[in-house]
């Protein structure tokens, strides 16, 4: 009988001890596993959302949309004087191409900054500044609004040469740190456009 009580109690406490192991691992399995997946869910949420709502852009992109838009509205500018100003015919076809190649990546630049949730360029912003690469100074503005005929011509072409060497290096800048697809193949559109273009005005002033 003793050694079957003992037999018994041993049973029991042999039961007891893996019952009490089995709670302990159930508790600390699931707070583990809570843990983990709450863990999880902090780590993975910043990562997983953040495609959602930046797009593959980064800083390089929106400083290349930001810049460029005053940039080509200045071009549209310089251009717009050249139909009553200009003598030459070619002066005037080139005017005409770069407004008509620029207004619309202006409207695609704007767009994508507006989906991305930031500012448009106002109209008139970065006008007559000299901060961005190849940008005309007010007094250049000037000089170029009150010139006419051969002299008009002459300083359109050398001002454009400036200033489309300016874009193309805007452009080579987003094509090395821009991540935004669309915005690295605009930049390789401006970078052979306005290169064929410089290359036609260098011509244009060697003839002048």
């Amino acid at each position: 009988m003793t050694s079957k009580r003992s037999l018994i109690r041993r049973a029991t406490a042999v039961a007891a001890a893996a019952t009490a192991a089995l709670v302990l691992a159930a508790c600390g399995g699931n707070g583990n596993d809570s843990g983990a997946a709450h863990n999880g869910r902090d780590t993975a949420s910043p990562s997983a959302s953040a495609p959602a709502q930046q797009g593959d852009h980064n800083a390089a992109d929106i400083a290349f949309a930001q810049g460029m838009i005053p940039h080509h509205r200045q071009a549209i500018e310089m251009a717009d004087l050249a139909a009553t100003r200009a003598e030459s015919a070619e002066v005037k076809k080139l005017a005409d191409e770069i407004k008509k190649a620029q207004d619309p990546e202006i409207k695609t630049l704007s767009g994508w900054l507006t989906s991305w949730g930031e500012q448009v360029p106002a109209e008139g912003a970065g006008h007559g500044g000299h901060d961005m690469s190849g940008m005309m100074t007010a007094e250049e503005m000037k000089q170029l609004e009150s010139s006419s005929g051969k002299a008009f011509d002459t300083a359109f072409l050398t001002m454009m040469v400036k200033h489309h060497e300016g874009a193309v290096a805007m452009a080579k800048t987003e094509q090395a740190d821009g991540t935004y697809q669309p915005a690295k193949d605009m930049a390789g559109q401006i970078i052979t456009s306005q290169s064929a273009e410089i290359a036609r005005m260098n011509t244009l002033l060697g003839k002048s």
